[in-house]
């Protein structure tokens, strides 16, 4: 049974760099479903139901799983 998970996800079209919460269900070691939905007004980096790859990175809440890239 796979467990749902918090990745954050680089919004587009911002100015800056904001990275959006994302709810994700974790596939295999840093595997990453995105099962949670963009608000109307954001466009994420990676569409939701996309498998994608994590990385540990610093952001300002401290270090969190990061979608750095989609999984082929």
């Amino acid at each position: 049974m796979s467990e749902f998970f918090t990745v954050y996800v680089k919004l587009l079209e911002e100015g800056t760099d904001v990275w959006r919460p994302v709810q994700a269900r974790r596939l295999l070691d840093q595997r990453f479903l995105l099962v949670g939905k963009p608000e109307d007004n954001e466009t994420w980096e990676f569409p939701s139901g996309a498998t994608v790859i994590c990385e540990h990175r610093e952001l300002s809440g401290g270090t969190c799983e990061v979608a750095v890239r989609l999984a082929s």
